[in-house]
């Protein structure tokens, strides 16, 4: 019964947020006159026709990965196509601005109104990318902190592992002193010889509440531990939608900016090792994390949507041939020296980058397998 509910959810999913974005592009085009031939589920080639409605056709293709409107003239070879009436070339710059630009404000949209929901109503802690971020938060009242010092391995040979300080245990004192950052272990062991560790057990995420004394020795300020900062405590206070909706912006723009990051990476690793980097997920992977997300509940899988819909929205901004970012590239380069772009230029690249987008998906789905197994 997981297996069914996860695949819904998965499916659920994938629907969602290519439909939102592609209904973007969609409404856009409709209020500014311009004819939508076709809303296609999937990447062509065509599967199915299901109906036609308003002019448009709607259909399901056999490359299971996203969307797309077809709007007329968008492939149109001569200026008389391309300017009829009704198609996306005769539509006024600003207008195909906005049309190109609509799925991704949908995409983006959709993340801000999960993201208040979950920040008002679910107390969910904000994504911080570095320690100092987090522990900033915590001393502004953002959220509720109390870091430790998490003991992640014993070194073969130290002073720890001949006493047995098991790893994976939190080092709660040093000499009775109690701690809690990683810098004050180098600085309350310096010139001894000999401390007394106060340790904690760590067992799925629980710290256990008996305290385990170890008269460690030291050699040179050093025990043979390697410590990680823990927080200890970590939650979220009430949160009214003001606040909430400002988390949320700040939210989406952190979690946009890694994405662009990641796919940096992803391109510099294919570039210079052939290889797909790790943390990079197709949708293999996604169906992976979609399951995940599911077990663990509603707002886990809900804060998931939110995510996919930030990285769908960061990954068709970008200036590359066949997404909306490029093809907003040959509407402002047309508007710049106030003449159309060779149209065979302009569908050639365009065309290509498909294909480039194709192959990575494929890819990136094989390395997905290859991982699973």
């Amino acid at each position: 019964m997981n297996v069914v509910v996860s695949a819904l959810a998965f499916f659920l999913l994938l629907s969602v947020l290519i439909l939102i974005h592609e209904w973007g592009h969609f409404s856009a085009a409709r209020f500014f006159k311009v004819v939508v031939e076709e809303f296609g589920f999937g990447l062509p080639p065509k599967a199915k026709k299901l109906f036609k409605k308003g002019g448009t056709e709607f259909t399901i293709n056999w490359i299971p990965f996203g969307g797309f409107v077809r709007l007329k003239g968008e492939s149109a070879m001569t200026e008389k196509e391309r300017r009829a009436k009704g198609s996306f070339g005769a539509a006024p710059v600003y207008a195909r601005v906005i049309i190109l630009l609509a799925g991704v404000f949908m995409n983006l949209l959709l993340a801000l109104i999960i993201f208040t929901i979950g920040f008002s109503g679910a107390n969910w802690i904000p994504t911080y990318t570095t320690l100092e971020q987090m522990e900033e938060a915590g001393k502004s009242g953002e959220i509720h902190l109390v870091m430790s010092v998490m003991i992640d391995d014993i070194i073969s040979g130290g002073g720890a592992a001949k006493i047995g300080v098991p790893p994976k245990s939190v080092l709660v004192s040093i000499d009775g002193e109690e701690i809690s950052h990683v810098s004050e272990v180098s600085a309350m062991q310096e010139g001894k010889s000999k401390v007394a560790y106060g340790i904690a057990s760590f067992t799925e995420g629980v710290v256990g509440e008996d305290i385990t004394n170890y008269q460690v020795t030291l050699r040179d300020g050093k025990s043979g531990i390697v410590i990680v900062p823990y927080p200890l405590e970590l939650s979220a206070p009430n949160r009214n939608v003001f606040s909430a909706f400002g988390l949320a912006l700040r939210e989406s723009s952190v979690m946009m900016t890694q994405t662009v990051i990641g796919i940096g990476k992803l391109v510099s690793s294919i570039v210079s090792t052939g290889k797909v980097p790790e943390g990079i997920a197709g949708i293999v992977g996604i169906a992976q994390l979609t399951h995940g997300a599911v077990q663990e509940g509603f707002m886990h899988y809900l804060r998931l949507v939110a995510l996919l819909s930030l990285s769908l929205a960061a990954l068709n901004v970008l200036p590359f041939p066949a997404l909306d970012g490029g093809r907003l590239i040959f509407v402002l380069a047309e508007w710049i020296s106030r003449r159309p772009v060779n149209r065979t230029f302009e569908v050639t690249t365009n065309a290509i980058g498909f294909v480039f987008l194709l192959l990575l998906i494929l890819l990136i789905t094989f390395n997905d397998i290859v991982r699973l197994f």
